[in-house]
Order: C-alpha cells, then sequence, then structure tokens
C-alpha cells in the first residue's frame, strides 16, 4: 500500500483551503501516509476576463486536473463538487464525498441590506444563470450583471464606486475562508434552490487505483454521498449544465432523503419547484422521477407563458408581474 499520495486542486484561495483540509483528513484517516498538494491551472482559472458561457462546455474547471489524474501526474483530484460534469471520463470515479457544509447561497450588499430590503432598480452581480433567473423571478425589478474571478476579487467588487449594490456567493465559500461576517443575508432555498453539489467536495481517482481509493474512502459521508448522489441523477436527466438554470438539494431528514428541484427560465418568467422523499438508499430513482416531474412541469410553463405573451396586455396590470411560484409536493 503505497505510503504517499498526490492530490492535484486549482490555485484559487479556496481551492486550496479545501485540498489542504482534504489532504489533513486523508492523513489522519491513515497512519504513515503523506499527501503533497499540487496545484493545476485550468482554462476556467487562465482567463477569469471573458464570460463563463463562452468557454463552450461544461467541465473547464476540471478537465485539467482529469488529464493529470489519467495521466498519472496525480493520484487524486479535489474538486468543488458542483463544477464536475455529471458524466466522467472513463476510467475515473468518484472515490469519496466528505461532510458537506451549508448549501445555500449567501447575499452581500454595500450596506447590509437583506434581498427585500435592496432599493427598486438594485443592481445585483453573479456570474450564475441560476442565482439571476431565480432572484429576478422573485424580484423582477432588480438589474443584473454579471461578475468573475475569486470570492476576494468579487467582493472588492462592492468596494468599487461603479460597483454593483450587491452580490450573490455560495455560503459554503464564505465559510470556508472565514469571512461569514461579510453575509447580509442566507437565502431561502425557496427563494433561491442552490446549484446541484454545491457546498460538498469530490475526491476523484482512477477506478484502478486501490490505494488512493481506499485512502478516499475512509473520509467519506455517507448522508452527504445520497444527497449528491439524488442531485446528480436529477441534473443528469434534466440535461442541464453550469449554463442552466437549474438547482437542486438533497439532505437526510428523519431517515429519509428529501430532494428538493427547481427550474426556471431564463429570464425568471416562469419558475417551477417540485419535491420527492424517499429512502436514502434510492437517491439515483428519486433524482430521476424528481426530474420527469420537474420537466413536465416546466414544460406546461412555457406553454402558459407562451399564451400570456399572445394575449392583449392589461393598461391595469404591470408589463412583467411577479408571478408566484408553481409547486407541488
Amino acid at each position: 500500500m503505497a505510503s504517499s499520495l498526490i492530490i492535484g486542486t486549482r490555485g484559487s484561495r479556496l481551492a486550496l483551503v479545501q485540498a489542504h483540509s482534504v489532504a489533513r483528513d486523508l492523513e489522519a484517516g491513515r497512519d504513515g501516509l503523506a499527501v503533497e498538494v499540487r496545484v493545476l491551472t485550468t482554462k476556467g482559472d487562465a482567463d477569469r476576463d471573458a464570460s463563463l458561457d463562452t468557454f463552450g462546455g461544461e467541465g473547464v474547471f476540471v478537465k485539467e486536473l482529469e488529464r493529470a489524474l489519467v495521466s498519472g501526474e496525480i493520484d487524486a483530484a479535489v474538486h468543488s463538487l458542483k463544477d464536475l460534469p455529471t458524466s466522467l471520463p472513463g476510467g475515473l470515479a468518484i472515490a469519496s464525498v466528505p461532510e458537506r457544509v451549508d448549501a445555500r447561497d449567501a447575499l452581500i450588499s454595500r450596506d447590509g441590506a437583506g434581498l427585500d430590503d435592496l432599493p427598486p432598480g438594485a443592481r445585483v452581480a453573479t456570474g450564475s444563470p441560476r442565482r439571476r433567473a431565480q432572484l429576478q423571478h422573485y424580484r423582477p425589478d432588480l438589474r443584473f450583471t454579471g461578475i468573475r474571478g475569486n470570492i476576494d476579487t468579487r467582493l472588492m467588487k462592492l468596494e468599487e464606486p461603479d460597483g454593483p449594490d450587491a452580490i450573490v456567493l455560495a455560503v459554503a465559500g464564505l465559510q470556508r475562508l472565514g469571512w461569514t461576517d461579510r453575509i447580509s443575508e442566507v437565502l431561502s432555498s425557496e427563494v433561491c434552490m442552490p446549484a446541484v453539489g454545491q457546498a460538498a467536495l469530490a475526491i476523484e481517482t482512477r477506478k484502478d487505483d486501490r490505494s488512493a481509493l481506499e485512502a478516499a474512502r475512509r473520509i467519506e459521508d455517507l448522508p452527504a454521498r445520497r444527497a449528491v448522489t439524488a442531485e446528480r441523477s436529477f441534473l443528469h436527466r434534466i440535461g442541464g449544465g453550469c449554463h442552466t438554470p437549474v438547482g437542486a438539494w438533497g439532505r437526510i431528514e428523519e431517515g429519509s432523503l428529501v430532494l428538493d428541484a427547481a427550474l426556471a427560465a431564463d429570464d425568471g418568467g416562469w419558475l417551477v419547484r417540485q419535491s420527492l422523499r424517499g429512502q436514502p438508499e434510492e437517491g439515483e430513482d428519486l433524482g430521476r422521477r424528481l426530474a420527469e416531474a420537474v420537466l413536465d412541469q416546466a414544460e406546461q410553463a412555457r406553454q402558459a407563458g407562451q399564451a400570456d405573451s399572445a394575449a392583449p396586455t392589461d393598461p391595469a396590470r404591470p408589463s412583467r408581474p411577479h408571478s408566484p411560484t408553481t409547486e407541488s409536493q
């Protein structure tokens, strides 16, 4: 059995904090194991100015790590699970999902105002179509602008004279960096459903590397694994990726696996929400069934939206009403 392990990671401050945390847990999980953290530059990190929409596909933060893994340059890769496509390259596997932290999103505003207290027409910066569509649905008056860069770079945008009034980030990243004091409001999942895999880490290894697999599995958290399995099954059936306004959140409650999901129009004009509960070990089936229900409901919402747009405008009503979220259990 190998006495050393090389794990690869992106070079951002958050990625390094995550990788070193995993390295410590791996060393603690097996006596005599020495873990080296190796930084690799991904396509998404190399170009921080272009919108992620222009990169032409998923995996912009993971492909270089996976190539290094396949070539044997590294023994394991540590990813933010939300960056990992639902289909992995042949020969690779998610060996472990460590304990997950808070999956929700957070609003950080200039003056500490929460979402409901932002002034009409406030500018909110986010690079996520999922966040933008859901928040646009909740508050159609808000204006949205894109944003790229690491968490500290994004936070500094609030200090610029022409910067946004607020930004939206994952609670998990702020928590891991010790910056939760910057949070103005933790957003309810009923307002902004988290991204699939958000706040969870994934340790990816080669399927035939028994030593790396064994070391990674020692720090597996079964509830987190079951939750993200359901979320990723849902996303795979939806056929969505990082550019789709879709979110899902799974968790174990009172011995059952609860999976919530939301899918929105790009402009937030409609939003559907569904929830299912099942046995913890049935995550893949639960995710598929929930996706079918959401897709059916989304098609109805699209058709209703087309009918509304074709109807004469009632001057007594606003041109863009804040329509309620469609919900079903």
